[in-house]
This record gives C-alpha cells, sequence and structure tokens, in this order.
C-alpha cells in the first residue's frame, strides 16, 4: 500500500500508460503543454478519486457535491482522499473576501466581539452578511447600484420613439406598454417636455393601479416608475434575465462606494467598537503584514487563545508570498496563482494526515524567492505524512521533488506517454525536451540592444508606488522584475497608460467569446475553410458552420446537451447524435483532401499546418507554432483556453504592427522552459520589428535574456514602490541589493553544488 498504481490509462491523448506513484513522496509531473500531464495528474488520478470519495457520502452531501465522470482508466489501486488545489479563480460574489475565504475574519470577529470597546455584540454581529451588523443601506456590500438616467433616457425623444434605451422598453418591447398604455402621457410628446409631474409619474412613481388607463389595460396590471422597476427585476434578485441583459445593465447602471458605511459594509454602532483605534475594518483594510504586526502589539493575556490563532492564520498568508493582499479584497478580484495559493492557507493549519494533495502549477505568478516559501510548505505537507503530486514547469520547484515523470515527448497525439520516471538527478541524462532544458546551462543576454529614446515616467504614487521616476527605454525589450505585490503591475498596467494611451496591455484575461466560438473563428479563418470544403463538393458553405445549415439538429450545433438533474447540478455529455461534433451527421460525407470536417476540427495547429497548403493559413498557423501553441485543436472552444493560452493568442494580432508600445503580463505562465524558448524567439521579432516590448515577468529565463531590467521592490506591499535596480542583465548580476539579482546569479549556476548559499 506504499504506492499508487495507475493501470492502463487513456484519458484524452494517453496511450494506455500504466504507473506506480511514491505516497508520502513529493512526484512532480513535468512535460511540454499538451503532454498529458493534466490528463493523467487531474483527470485520471484527481477525478478517481474524488468520484470514489464522493460515493462514501450520503445522499444528501453527494448531491451537493461536483459530479465527476469516470475516467478512461482500467483502474487505479490505493487511493487516497483528495485535495485539489487548482488555479480554478476562486470567484465568488460581492460577499466573498479573502477574509472570508480564509476564515481569518471568523477569528478577527471572534477578537472584536471580546477585546473590543464599547461591547456591541457577539462575534456574528461582526459579520457584514449578518442583518445583525450589516450596513442598512448597501445590506453589507460596501456599494450601492443606481440607474443613471442620463443613459436611460434620450430626452430628444418621444415613447413612441424609442426615448428608454433599455431592451423591452424601447417601440415594440412587451415593458414600453406599462407606460404607452397608462393614460399618463401624450407618447408622442419629447421627455425634454415634460413637467416635473410627468417626469417625477415616469421615473420614480411607485407600484399602484392608474385611474383612467388605455382599454387594453389589463385589469390585474400595476403601474410602477421605471426606476423602481428596473431595480426590482435587476438589480435586486438574480435570475437568467439579468445575465441575459448583463451588456445592458452595465450600460445605465452606476456602481458607487456606499454613502452611508463609505465602503465599510458595516453600520455605525459595529464601527464604533475599537482595539487601539481601530474598528474591524480598519483592520481589514490594512495589508496582511500591517494587521499581522497590529495584533502582535495587542496585550493578550487575557485573549491569548485567540490571538495566537489569529496571528498563526496570518503568518501563513505572508509565508506564501500573499503578504500585500489585504482582508477586505474581494476574492473575485484575485489571480488564479493568488487563488491557489488562498486555498493552500486552508489546509496549512489542517491536522489531518495521509491525504492527497494535487497542486496545479503553484509557481504561477511568484518571484523565485516567494517560491522558496511555497517549496517549503509543500515539504512541510508531506512531512505531515501526506502524497503530494505536483503539476508543474518551474525548475526550482521541480528540483523538490522525490519523484519526477517527464510525459511527453511531445504535444496532443504526439503526447500521452511517460518519457521518464526517476530522480531529479537522472532527469537531467534522460532524453525527454525536460531533460534536454536542465542538461543545459543558462545563458545571459551578452548583447543587448540600446535604446536612443525612452519613456518617461514621473511622480508614480498609485497604491504602493513612491513618488517613482523612471525611464524605460523604446524599441527594445525590457522586462520588469519584482516580488509579487512589489508594485510591477501597477506601474506599468495602470501608470504607463495614463503617460502613454496607446499603450497596448496583452494580458491573460478572457477576452470576448462564447460556447460556440473556436480556435479557427478566433484566427478569422472559419470562412475560408468552409469556402474551400464547398467548393470541393460544390454545396453551400453554410453546411460546414455549426451556427447555420450544418448544426445538428438536436444540440443546435454546441455538441453538448444539458440533462437537467432537478435539486442536483445540471450535467453535461456529447451531444448523442452528433457524437459532440455539432454537425448534422449527414454533412460528414463531404471531403476536402480525404478528410471531413470534423476530422478537420480535431487536428492539431502542427497537423493543420501541413495540411493547408495554402499561405492564408500557414502564417497563422506559423504564429501558433512558434508560441508554443502547436497542441491546441482547430475546433477547441474559446471558453477553454488557460489565461496563458489566451495571452499568447492575443499576441499573434500584434506581429504585424510596428511602432507599437507592447505590454505583455507574464507571458512565461503554464510555459514548459522548451516553450520559453520559442517565445523569446517569437517577443525578439516584435521588437525587431521597431516595437518597444514591456514584459512583467518572474521566468529566470525570460529575465536572463532581457536587453533592459528594470527591479521594483524591495519588499511587497508597503516594502515595496521602489525602483531597486535598472541597468542590462550583466549590471544585475553584479547588484548586491537586488533579491531578483541574487535568485538570478543562483539560477546561473544552478548546476553548482553550494549555489544556494548566496541568498
Amino acid at each position: 500500500m506504499e504506492h499508487i498504481d495507475v493501470i492502463h490509462a487513456r484519458q484524452n491523448n494517453l496511450k494506455n500508460i500504466s504507473v506506480r506513484i511514491a505516497k508520502k513522496k513529493i512526484t512532480v509531473f513535468t512535460g511540454v503543454s499538451g503532454s498529458g500531464k493534466s490528463s493523467l495528474v487531474f483527470e485520471t488520478i484527481g477525478a478517481e478519486a474524488q468520484r470514489q470519495f464522493s460515493e462514501t457520502q450520503g445522499s444528501f452531501i453527494r448531491n451537493r457535491l461536483q459530479h465527476i465522470g469516470v475516467p478512461d482508466v482500467d483502474k487505479i489501486d490505493n487511493l487516497n482522499v483528495p485535495i485539489i488545489i487548482n488555479q480554478k479563480r476562486l470567484g465568488g460574489n460581492a460577499r466573498s473576501t479573502v477574509g472570508t475565504a480564509t476564515d481569518v475574519y471568523a477569528s478577527l470577529r471572534l477578537l472584536f466581539s471580546r477585546m473590543g470597546t464599547p461591547f456591541v455584540g457577539y462575534s456574528n454581529a461582526f459579520s457584514f452578511n449578518n442583518p445583525l451588523g450589516m450596513c442598512k443601506e448597501c445590506e453589507g456590500l460596501g456599494i450601492v447600484q443606481t440607474v443613471d438616467v442620463e443613459t436611460l433616457v434620450d430626452k430628444q425623444k418621444s415613447l413612441n420613439e424609442g426615448a428608454i434605451q433599455f431592451p423591452t422598453f424601447q417601440p415594440g418591447g412587451w415593458r414600453l406598454t406599462r407606460y404607452t398604455l397608462s393614460g399618463y402621457f401624450d407618447n408622442d410628446k419629447k421627455l425634454k417636455d415634460y413637467t416635473p409631474q410627468e417626469w417625477d409619474l415616469l421615473l420614480h412613481a411607485a407600484e399602484h393601479k392608474p385611474k383612467h388607463p388605455d382599454q387594453e389595460w389589463g385589469k390585474t396590471v400595476k403601474y410602477e416608475g421605471i426606476i423602481p422597476r428596473i431595480e426590482k427585476a435587476f438589480l435586486k434578485k438574480q435570475s437568467k434575465e439579468i445575465m441575459s441583459r448583463k451588456e445592458a445593465l452595465n450600460h445605465i447602471i452606476i456602481t458607487k462606494v456606499c454613502p452611508v458605511c463609505k465602503g465599510k459594509r458595516l453600520d455605525d454602532k459595529i464601527l464604533s467598537c475599537k482595539i487601539k483605534g481601530k474598528s474591524i475594518a480598519d483592520c481589514t483594510a490594512l495589508s496582511i503584514d500591517e494587521l499581522l504586526e497590529f495584533v502582535g502589539s495587542l496585550p493578550s493575556s487575557a485573549f491569548d487563545v485567540i490571538v495566537t490563532e489569529l496571528q498563526k492564520k496570518l503568518q501563513h498568508i505572508v509565508n506564501i508570498g500573499l503578504q500585500y493582499l489585504t482582508l477586505d479584497r474581494r476574492t473575485d478580484t484575485l489571480s488564479g496563482g493568488e487563488s491557489q495559493r488562498i486555498k493552500m492557507v486552508r489546509n496549512l493549519g489542517s491536522s489531518l494526515t495521509d491525504l492527497l494533495y494535487i497542486f496545479d502549477e503553484p509557481s504561477i505568478g511568484l518571484h523565485p524567492k516567494d517560491l522558496q516559501n511555497i517549496a517549503a510548505i509543500i515539504k512541510q505537507i508531506r512531512d505531515k505524512g501526506n502524497t503530494v503530486l505536483l503539476v508543474e514547469h518551474d525548475p526550482d520547484l521541480i528540483r523538490i521533488a522525490d519523484q519526477v515523470i517527464d510525459m511527453g515527448p511531445q504535444s496532443g497525439k504526439n503526447g500521452g506517454e511517460i518519457v521518464y520516471n526517476g530522480t531529479f538527478e537522472g532527469l537531467k541524462a534522460s532524453t525527454g525536451k525536460t531533460g534536454l532544458y536542465f542538461a543545459k546551462r543558462p545563458q545571459i543576454n551578452n548583447k543587448p540592444r540600446s535604446a536612443k529614446r525612452y519613456l518617461e515616467i514621473e511622480h508614480a504614487n498609485l497604491h504602493n508606488l513612491k513618488d517613482i521616476q523612471v525611464s524605460i527605454p523604446q524599441n527594445v525589450m525590457t522586462v520588469v522584475t519584482g516580488v509579487a505585490g512589489s508594485g510591477k503591475s501597477t506601474l506599468i498596467n495602470k501608470v504607463l497608460p495614463k503617460f502613454y494611451p496607446e499603450t497596448t496591455i496583452i494580458d491573460q484575461s478572457l477576452f470576448s467569446t462564447g460556447m460556440r466560438s473556436n480556435l479557427l473563428t478566433y484566427l478569422g479563418l472559419s470562412d475560408a475553410i468552409r469556402k474551400l470544403f464547398a467548393t470541393a463538393n460544390q454545396v453551400s458553405d453554410k453546411l460546414f458552420s455549426r451556427n447555420s445549415l450544418g448544426a445538428c439538429e438536436n444540440c443546435k450545433g454546441i455538441g453538448i446537451e444539458k440533462i437537467d438533474l432537478a435539486f442536483m447540478d445540471d450535467i453535461e455529455q456529447p451531444c448523442e447524435v452528433c457524437d459532440g461534433s455539432g454537425f448534422k451527421p449527414a454533412v460528414l460525407k463531404y471531403h476536402y483532401n480525404s478528410k471531413n470536417i470534423v476530422a478537420v476540427m480535431d487536428m492539431t495547429v502542427a497537423e493543420a499546418y501541413d495540411f493547408f497548403p495554402d499561405k492564408l493559413y500557414r502564417q497563422s498557423f506559423d504564429m501558433l507554432l512558434q508560441l508554443g501553441l502547436g497542441y491546441l485543436t482547430l475546433g477547441q472552444r474559446s471558453d477553454s483556453f488557460s489565461g496563458g493560452e489566451r495571452q499568447r493568442l492575443k499576441l499573434t494580432k500584434e506581429l504585424k504592427h510596428s511602432n507599437k508600445i507592447i505590454v505583455l503580463d507574464e507571458p512565461s505562465t503554464g510555459l514548459h522552459p522548451n516553450d520559453t524558448e520559442k517565445l523569446l524567439k517569437f517577443i525578439n521579432n516584435l521588437v525587431d520589428n521597431h516595437n518597444t516590448l514591456i514584459v512583467i515577468e518572474h521566468n529566470l529565463d525570460v529575465i536572463a535574456q532581457a536587453d533592459w531590467i528594470i527591479d521594483i521592490g524591495p519588499g511587497a506591499g508597503k516594502y515595496g514602490g521602489n525602483v531597486v535596480f535598472t541597468g542590462t542583465v550583466a549590471d544585475l548580476l553584479n547588484d548586491t541589493v537586488s533579491l531578483t539579482a541574487a535568485y538570478l546569479r543562483q539560477h546561473l549556476h544552478s548546476g553548482d553544488t553550494h549555489a544556494k548559499k548566496d541568498i
């Protein structure tokens, strides 16, 4: 029972593989993107462990757990109960904060109910989610939403001309009849000519029965002003209609800080309770390290247990490099990397053992300094008697492995095999792409480009920036470094565009996509490929669209069917008519170059590059290959791309441009070192095309190839916000203050036995 045995796994691209994984050890799974790491670790081992654990629960709990399908594997022996800590953003709504997600706020509430003066209530009263303590105006949200009358109505129009600019209030819309049939208005009169009484009736009137409505007015129908009507229908309840009107609502709704509680979420009585002059809201507005300092200063003899517990929880957050966050920060504003580390905090205080912890690239978004803390935490989890599986690209975390399983040899259909299984030391001698990377000694850019002109930023004070001045060279590759929370993103993503509005920021956020959008539609190649099929078969090109004549009639071209399980979550499964392709079965008889449209949609970019001879396609596919995205399939849904994939896809649109200021925010996210090399070549092509490239990055291989480096720090939050260093890579290596310099020196001598001693 000392191993987990996976026998004949075939999930996604896995080639019927079997593997033995040591328990109570750290096993790191490596390999290029698309090689099968996640298919093995998350979709096979993690999914089966979760499924079997769910089956041990009673029906009440089981119906509320995520419904997981059976992975394609013969069997897995000796599984443990899983704790899966992935990069899925915490999300949540406006009521979910860092404090509530980490459970720190519960300890803080307890402290204020015991130590705070005057006494205003027990722990629950300090919750902004509890009617006892929440601000009555904003109901504990800290913000209020109101309708912006100026954008809602066009005063130059009458009701019949469409003066109310919101769906279903426009001519022909069913909501408009409440106003045109009410008997209150001349429907052809311009709104600018309304009397104050008419204006108030139209916008603000409370619900009532009109006295002389039109004869078509329903007997039980009541009249209500537009603003309370919209507030009731859209702002004070959650419904499917709200989601469908999201864009229109964004246009007419103003969100502002609550005028009563000033964003503090609690009522005056609760805020009057203080410890050493600070209310609970004052404490949640402090950065975590500042709050830890404050709690440590409290005379705690009477409440020692509460204070010690609170300190321990705060220290865990500091240890994983999130000391710059505040407890009142909403969880839906956290990045994927921050979300994953918040999930880690929840498990650090656990005394449960013999669990299976599965991590998805915990290095993301972290400076090498913070990585040392993550590595220490992962070792602590193992040393408690747990089994740890890591999917990881970062060399520093791969080095802590007791066992390394390298997947490959390449991506997609050319992956799915185990290339190496053994110790880290043995990895260097293996023939896979990961082994080849570790066998090479890292190099620095010894011939940096020089700049003739600079972008000047002066008196930058936003957030934690300390009135800094910095010159960013033009037409070169500048890498901005520093620990997480040092102020890098504030300087480059927020301040730089104020000085240079033409700046293009390419980040990892979602681009506008839907379920029907895929890689081909993003690249703008769908129409061209449909025409190829239409010409080859002498039929309409609409047959080869899942949104038109070619759509499967059962699933309407989406390829999936949703099954409503009443009180349980809906589940999705491939459409049984089209097998998930989204196309009518009849369309599959048409071929181009011996392949039907479904086979073409299933092709990887690398396969498509050889399949389509036309330069039109090859140019797009070649760019994706340069960016290490050759494993993506042409029909892959856009909403399934990872943050790193989205960013690199956005980057393809910039290659044809020149003389632009382009910002990339951690473009190496999720990339194997082999693909990072491809990314660097692509970036250098952009610079050679006379663009100014600014890269925010922690990856030491990317930092080593910069023309110019700007290091922000020295620490995070209030300890950051200064320019620590500017210069070339060679100059950085001689710097004795910068933490980035220390870790870069270590990286360049990573093969040396005593390298870690200079940190």
